[in-house]
């Protein structure tokens, strides 16, 4: 059995020509009191150590073997090319893609705790011939579940999404009544199930400016949105909304609620991101398994060059951990 007080966390480093493995490395070697299971090539991660002139173990492991504090175990995984810092190889899109699967087998057979994600880019993974939209879309599909929930964190600050990595065209198609009503189902559940929040208050965002101003800026706010709430309040859910989003995020409006809730990726994260880029945390809610991640890209530009800086990563594992417990 794996003990609850210091729980296992499997990494994937994400796009290996990125600042993924880097990141990694200097997760591993900063935190010693962290037990990491990485996924992926180890060869990889030794060479990012080596750049870094980081002296650290780095453990071949294989199920069955002990994940101990101070050390990065690896359950190797082979790229299919070598990997150039700042130059990304589609022909490695089944090897990142791969280790996602891994380290969700690897979850699932209870040799982890949860699951912590470095960056991928999407377009490299779709150019390799595989369809990617995201991470949040993938595990949903591997665990077998029409409907995950993508949230932001940064301090007290939760922001939880409707859609997702969409086309700001498509989105006003995709806010239906019964995707609004899961998300607000999905979000209350993880607030008390793994944020420990007894009696969780949520504040769903209208879509249209002023949300809707009584159907003369659009109808969906009315007869989609207010209408799930209404289902939800019902519930004994604590709601409030639908809300402007120009105004949601008042100090005076965030004080009052656990989370907000946004109709679009972009309606929502800006304002989280501004409050804490570099320190905010992605969580999937709805899956059977604890899943965090970065909050910024792979960082191509300054790849290899010993300049990336691993608190999103540590604020995602330690997220995780908190989570575990």
């Amino acid at each position: 059995m794996i003990d609850i007080d210091s729980p296992v966390l499997v990494l994937t480093p994400g796009e290996p020509a990125g600042i993924g493995p880097e990141c990694t490395i200097r997760l591993a070697h900063e935190h010693p009191e962290l037990r990491l299971l990485a996924v992926a090539d180890r060869n990889l991660l030794i060479a990012a150590a080596d750049s870094l002139g980081c002296d650290m173990a780095i453990s071949p492991w294989l199920p069955g073997d002990k994940v101990k504090a101070g050390r990065l175990s690896c359950f190797e995984q082979e790229s299919a090319t070598t990997v150039k810092p700042g130059q990304p190889d589609p022909a490695n899109a089944a090897y990142i893609v791969g280790t996602i699967k891994s380290a969700v087998s690897l979850l699932r057979a209870g040799h982890a705790d949860a699951l912590v994600t470095g960056p991928v880019n999407k377009g490299v993974i779709n150019d390799g011939g595989i369809a990617f939209s995201g991470h949040t879309e993938f595990l949903a599909e591997l665990a077998g579940l029409k409907k995950v929930v993508m949230m932001l964190t940064a301090g007290d600050l939760r922001v939880a999404l409707v859609t997702t990595h969409l086309p700001l065209r498509d989105v006003p198609d995709a806010v239906t009544f019964e995707n609004v009503v899961s998300t607000i189902r999905i979000t209350q559940q993880a607030l008390t199930a793994r944020f420990g929040i007894s009696d969780p208050v949520i504040q769903v965002l209208g879509l249209n400016p002023h949300a809707g101003e009584g159907g003369h800026l659009g109808h969906e706010d009315t007869q989609i949105i207010k209408k799930a709430i209404d289902v939800c309040v019902t519930d004994d859910m604590k709601i409030h909304g639908p809300v402007p989003a120009d105004t949601a995020f008042t100090p005076s409006r965030l004080r009052l609620c656990d989370a907000v809730i946004a109709m679009y990726h972009d309606q929502g994260l800006p304002v989280l991101k501004h409050a804490g880029f570099g320190k905010s945390v992605n969580i999937t809610l709805g899956l059977p398994f604890i899943r965090t991640s970065v909050d910024h890209g792979t960082a191509l530009d300054i790849a290899g060059k010993n300049l990336a800086d691993a608190t999103s990563m540590y604020c995602a594992a330690k997220a995780a951990g908190d989570m575990c417990r």
